[in-house]
């Protein structure tokens, strides 16, 4: 019996089909014509354009429409400092509480098994479904005169309603879900193989968490952080209700915006909301780079 020995394709006889395959022009996954993909372009654009871009320009426009000396007077009047100063003192203890609270949920949300989880990140959820109008109203019920703490707070004078303890618990109730819906996907993804290789190490909680944990969630939670802080500053429904709209007192930024509009004071209205749009900008920016490093670091 005899074997045939045929020859094996050489390197260069493959070449062409791989060159081939490799020359072949890109195809879109879409079968629409090019027309209708340039017409869907087009109205995306022309959506953006005329309900974010024209209205960031127009209030830039109208805040400097009187010159500079008017928009720096607007800024320094004592109400609009009280505003601004008030708004501030809410986001710096809002923000760092949303940030424990959001590690804290993660963390149980995606490291532990225990009865009564899925109702746990519904009720995170909650703030996304409830308007904050009707928001400030349970806080009232809850805190005001005639609430079912009511009556013990006015006993010991303790003021929550139309004061500042009401406003960060207003902020606070709308803002609670962003840091923790940031960091729960993340760390689902992530996984707890390098926490059991620490601790079988014999690394304790605290080494755990400052030395793997969250360093691992560190631009996930900044990313929400940044969000919450925008949330915390424009907030306006559940404020409204509870700060009772005390002038140079209980206004927020936004509330003092409504008063000034309120008053006609068109350019010291738009000179005002000129901070919140430049807040919004910056958070944009910073969104877009905290986004990227954590792709970066999720493909790393």
């Amino acid at each position: 019996m005899t074997i045939s020995h045929q020859p094996l394709p050489s390197a260069h006889a493959a070449a062409p089909a791989t060159a081939s395959r490799r020359s072949t022009p890109y195809r879109s996954v879409t079968s629409e014509p090019t027309w209708v993909r340039r017409v869907l372009i087009g109205i995306v654009l022309l959506f953006v354009i005329v309900m974010l871009i024209l209205p960031l320009i127009t209030i830039f426009s109208q805040a400097f429409k009187r010159g500079f000396e008017v928009y720096v007077a607007a800024l320094e009047d004592p109400d609009a400092w009280a505003a601004i100063k008030l708004s501030l003192l809410t986001v710096a203890v809002v923000v760092p509480l949303n940030a424990i609270f959001g590690i804290a949920a993660a963390w149980c949300i995606t490291k532990f098994s225990f009865r009564g989880k899925q109702l746990l990140v519904s009720l995170i959820d909650v703030p996304f479904s409830v308007s904050p109008v009707i928001a400030g109203f349970m806080f009232i019920l809850l805190f005001g005169a005639q609430g079912w703490f009511g009556p013990w707070l006015q006993e010991n004078g303790i003021a929550i309603i139309f004061s500042w303890p009401g406003i960060m618990l207003g902020t606070l109730f709308i803002t609670f879900p962003f840091v923790a819906r940031e960091l729960i996907p993340l760390m689902q993804t992530q996984g707890i193989q390098e926490e059991e290789a620490a601790i079988t190490l014999g690394a304790n909680g605290w080494k755990l968490f400052w030395q793997i944990a969250l360093p691992n969630m560190k631009w996930g939670l900044l990313y929400g952080i940044i969000i919450c802080n925008a949330r915390a500053l424009g907030e306006f429904g559940a404020v409204s209700v509870v700060s009772g709209h005390i002038r140079g007192e209980t206004n927020t930024i936004p509330l003092h915006i409504e008063i000034l509009y309120n008053e006609y004071q068109f350019s010291a209205a738009f000179a005002v909301a000129s901070i919140l749009v430049f807040v919004a900008c910056l958070t944009l920016v910073l969104q877009h780079w905290f986004d990227r490093k954590r792709r970066e670091q999720q493909h790393s």
